[in-house]
């Protein structure tokens, strides 16, 4: 039997060998968009959990896993990311609230993982890492069922799981073409390679990174920047390991709290409640929260010292705006005072200020080589004053996230499937204030049917994909989100782009430019564009600002 800090010494030696591994499970996607996708994600997934997992010490095996599951729940960057907390959100189900990790529950854990990430999935493909954690489930199951004991049942998962691995170009044509295995299956056998050093050798796997993913230091102090209005002098945060037997509800708690301050969040599952509150009487909270349960990761900060120690270093940070790639939010909770908000999903200035011109409230800085974790975008939300709030992921790796923030918002969160900045701007555009909220979200998902999305970008790697031979460094023109052609010249690859992509009903072309293109090149483009097509449609150029993506077309 394996006891609590077995378990959290071998997920914490998981996240260190996938971020050791991260480069290469990343080379390992077939797509060669510059997309810092698979081992990236679920790098910085376990890593949030990892952070919170070094907080524990002589707990049980179940109060382990649930931590572990609520940290990835609030960390799931991109698909892989989500799909891996949905894991082992599954896994902490079958630990239960066991002192120990037993080969009978550890069986259990595996299926019950499987099937939480199945029925998560809208179209489950076969060939992807679930298929790979399927297969390790039924070499498990049917370890226990041989009498194994649970390092022979946990050795058997990752042998079930290799073996799948291996048959993942068979049930993928893209994988077998490229000659690579499943990115997202490989990323989960580094996690169960990464906790079987422990269970076997008891020796945790040291992280090779010097900098953690999210750690680097910002160039730019936004807190510091602007005046602020505090009310309150103390950023009170806490977790409350639910009394079940108190027979109290968080509503409870958050009303209490809305009596003593502002800017209160009451977030909570079966196990946890997570409170957030700006009051001058910090003792008072944690005296009332006391009735609810044991506190665990409590914070108190003096906003008021804050602030002027932020605005010193913002007097002195450097002058040089950062790339939008760079830039961090502060999302501070705020109480709803309007029916309806939005939250968008995006880089670059230029595209930040055309959402907020269409009334997006709250702008989460993200997209292809950053995907904002479900706790990014639930800071969003909750800062976004209005009780229903719209998403616009704007990027299909970004929507499953954005979906995981739904049972913990304290509002009405609604995710619309925009998969391309264009299709997000329909979206806002589709938004008819006079109708209802379901009315306005299945008008808002109609709205992208209509839109025509092409994106020129480079290749990241040499590919064999879809039928193109893809050299690195070579431009690559997207139409749909699928490979159109290459080219060498940006121009060119825009005019062939723009070609493919209007048709005779075609009224509207927008164009919008990247921090990479030049107002000069961009305005030699839209010459170009306007003698070739201005007589056929209304053309449109936007100084986007954007990263990656040299241009991002729209074609209605």
């Amino acid at each position: 039997m394996l006891n609590g800090d077995t378990l959290r010494d071998a997920i914490i030696s998981a996240a260190n060998n996938l971020t050791n591994n991260r480069k290469q499970i990343d080379d390992l996607n077939v797509f060669p968009v510059p997309d810092g996708d698979t081992g990236t994600n679920m790098s910085m997934t376990l890593a949030n959990s990892a952070r919170e997992l070094e907080k524990l010490s002589g707990v049980s095996a179940g109060q382990v896993a649930k931590v572990n599951s609520s940290a990835l729940l609030r960390g799931a960057r991109g698909n892989s990311g989500v799909i891996t907390s949905l894991l082992f959100r599954g896994f902490s189900k079958g630990i239960g609230d066991s002192e120990y990790v037993t080969a009978e529950n550890m069986a259990s854990a595996f299926a019950l993982g499987v099937e939480a990430a199945y029925k998560a999935v809208m179209k489950p493909t076969e060939g992807t890492i679930l298929t790979v954690a399927r297969v390790a489930a039924e070499h498990a199951k049917a370890a226990y069922e041989a009498g194994k004991d649970e390092l022979e049942v946990f050795g058997s998962a990752i042998e079930g799981a290799k073996t799948a691995l291996e048959q993942t170009p068979e049930l993928l044509p893209a994988l077998k073409k490229a000659g690579v295995v499943d990115a997202g299956g490989k990323g989960f056998i580094v996690i169960l390679e990464g906790m079987m050093s422990v269970f076997r050798e008891g020796v945790i796997i040291k992280s090779d990174a010097a900098v953690s993913d999210g750690e680097e230091e910002s160039s730019r102090n936004a807190a510091g920047e602007y005046e602020a209005e505090i009310t309150f002098t103390y950023c009170t945060e806490f977790i409350v390991n639910r009394d079940k037997d108190s027979g109290k509800e968080p509503s409870d708690l958050r009303a209490y709290l809305e009596t003593i301050g502002d800017c209160v969040v009451v977030v909570d599952d079966d196990e946890i409640i997570k409170v957030h509150v700006h009051t001058d009487h910090p003792g008072n909270a944690i005296e009332n929260a006391l009735t609810f349960g044991q506190l665990v990761h409590l914070k108190i900060e003096n906003m008021r010292d804050q602030h002027e120690r932020a605005k010193h270093d913002a007097e002195n940070a450097r002058r040089k705006p950062p790339k939008s790639a760079d830039r961090t939010e502060t999302f501070t909770p705020v109480t709803p005072t309007k029916p309806v908000g939005f939250v968008s999903v995006c880089a670059g200035d230029g595209i930040a200020g055309l959402f907020r011109d269409l009334g997006v409230d709250t702008i989460v800085s993200g997209g292809q080589t950053m995907n904002p974790s479900t706790d990014d975008i639930l800071r969003a939300v909750e800062a976004t004053p209005a009780e229903t709030v719209f998403i616009l992921p704007n990027n299909k790796n970004i929507i499953m996230a954005a979906e995981q923030t739904i049972p913990l918002s304290t509002r009405k969160v609604i995710v619309v499937h925009t998969r391309t900045i264009p299709q997000g701007v329909s979206a806002m555009l589709a938004f008819n204030p006079d109708a209802d909220c379901e009315s306005n979200a299945i008008e808002m998902q109609k709205s992208t049917e209509h839109i025509s999305t092409g994106q020129v970008t480079f290749a990241a790697r040499d590919s064999d994909y879809d039928g193109h031979q893809i050299k690195k460094g070579e431009l690559l023109a997207l139409l749909n989100g699928k490979v159109a052609f290459t080219e060498n010249d940006l121009d060119k690859s825009v005019m062939k782009l723009l070609k493919h992509m209007l048709k005779r009903d075609s009224q509207f072309v927008t164009v919008i430019y990247g921090e990479d293109v030049s107002a000069e090149q961009a305005a030699g483009l839209e010459e170009q564009i306007q003698q070739k097509y201005g007589s056929k449609a209304e053309i449109t150029f936007i100084n986007g600002g954007q990263p990656i993506y040299y241009y991002i077309l729209s074609v209605e």
